[in-house]
């Protein structure tokens, strides 16, 4: 019988991809999972792995701070006397950005519209439009 674990969690250490002796692809990463709320809140954390060639082509997306949705199978291993939890992946999938960022890329400002000023005036100096400007108004 196998307990079958799903959740969101953030990986917590960059994926590795390792082979075994007959050539098969392992992809490892420290997975985070949160449990509860405000003051009992804590962190479960699974040493997760996924086999094939799916999971190695997510390797490179499977960075630290990376938000992902995984469901798999739940284990345990000892190693020097500590027992670590583990998840044998049956899915994955990517949910989010790393922490801090935005899930939309950046926008990359070409040289063009650099070059035409500050964006208080829209790029273009009083003296060149052809009507007044409204005045700015102080607020103190």
């Amino acid at each position: 019988m196998s307990i079958i674990i799903s959740g969101v969690g953030r990986v917590g250490k960059d994926a590795v991809v390792r082979n075994t002796g007959n050539g098969d692809a392992v992809t490892g990463f420290l997975l985070a999972m949160d449990n509860g709320w405000g003051n009992n809140k804590t962190t479960l954390w699974f040493d997760a792995s996924g086999w094939g060639k799916r999971y190695e082509g997510a390797s490179p997306h499977l960075l630290k701070g990376t938000q992902v949705f995984v469901s798999g199978e739940l284990g345990e291993r000892e190693h020097d006397g500590k027992t670590y939890k583990t998840i044998r992946l049956n899915d994955l999938q990517l949910v989010g950005a790393k922490s801090g960022q935005s899930d939309r890329p950046q926008r990359q400002e070409s040289k063009r519209e650099a070059s035409f000023g500050d964006a208080a005036t829209g790029g273009f100096e009083d003296d060149a439009i052809p009507f007044a400007p409204i005045p700015r108004r102080q607020l103190w």
